[in-house]
């Protein structure tokens, strides 16, 4: 647990970092609609592809998963200064993706991770972002469901981790962000069930209710 006025404050920067929403605004950049008013009505880059424009998908993407890495990435770069243990910097992890799924900035109603968590993942160790992006992108390719290659990657985040042999507490945030991960794809599970999860990109049009509702 922190200590000192220094881990606190990094904590929260990190959530604060978090609570950037690029769905948001990088529509209002690109004079799209809100991502949380069509569509899943999940402010993130699939559902921001379903308006048509791609460069603007391809930057939230970017975008949420580089703010996942940069706190992570930060932390421990301030840590031979600060003295941050790898507590300190797993709650770091932790802390920039719950900003992302409850951003202050945006009456806490955010995305559902994937991306933010693969910057984190990729920050914490290389290998295991790269070992879970492989699977990701063999199952979203292959099958063109974008929810169950985050959720394989997801379930497999946590074994990689330990196979790497990353610190306990690092394996203890990254089992965190992993069953936050399932709970807000909880619907794309229900879907994936019965058959009805809607393909990869799928297009619905801005301001249409689309009944799939994707990462």
């Amino acid at each position: 647990m922190p200590d000192t006025t220094a881990d606190l404050l990094i904590i929260l920067a990190a959530y604060l970092i978090g609570s950037i929403s690029f769905a948001v605004i990088v529509s209002r950049w690109f004079g799209l609609p809100d991502p949380r008013t069509y569509g899943s009505k999940n402010p993130g880059a699939t559902n921001v592809l379903r308006s048509g424009r791609k460069a603007a998908a391809i930057l939230t993407l970017a975008g949420d998963g580089l703010k996942g890495w940069l706190a992570v990435a930060l932390a421990k770069a301030l840590a031979p200064a600060y003295g941050f243990g790898d507590g300190t910097i797993a709650l770091v992890a932790v802390a920039v993706f719950l900003g992302h799924l409850y951003p202050v900035f945006f009456r806490f109603i955010g995305g559902k991770g994937v991306a933010t968590a693969a910057g984190v993942l990729f920050a914490l160790d290389p290998w295991l972002g790269l070992g879970l992006l492989a699977i990701w992108l063999v199952l979203a390719v292959g099958l063109k469901l974008s929810s169950l290659a985050a959720l394989a990657a997801t379930v497999a985040a946590l074994p990689l981790a330990w196979w790497l042999g990353m610190p306990a507490v690092f394996l203890v945030a990254i089992a965190v962000i992993a069953l936050l991960l399932v709970w807000r794809h909880r619907s794309n599970i229900r879907k994936l069930l019965a058959g009805t999860e809607g393909g990869f990109g799928g297009k619905s049009g801005a301001g249409k209710e689309d009944p799939s509702a994707q990462p």
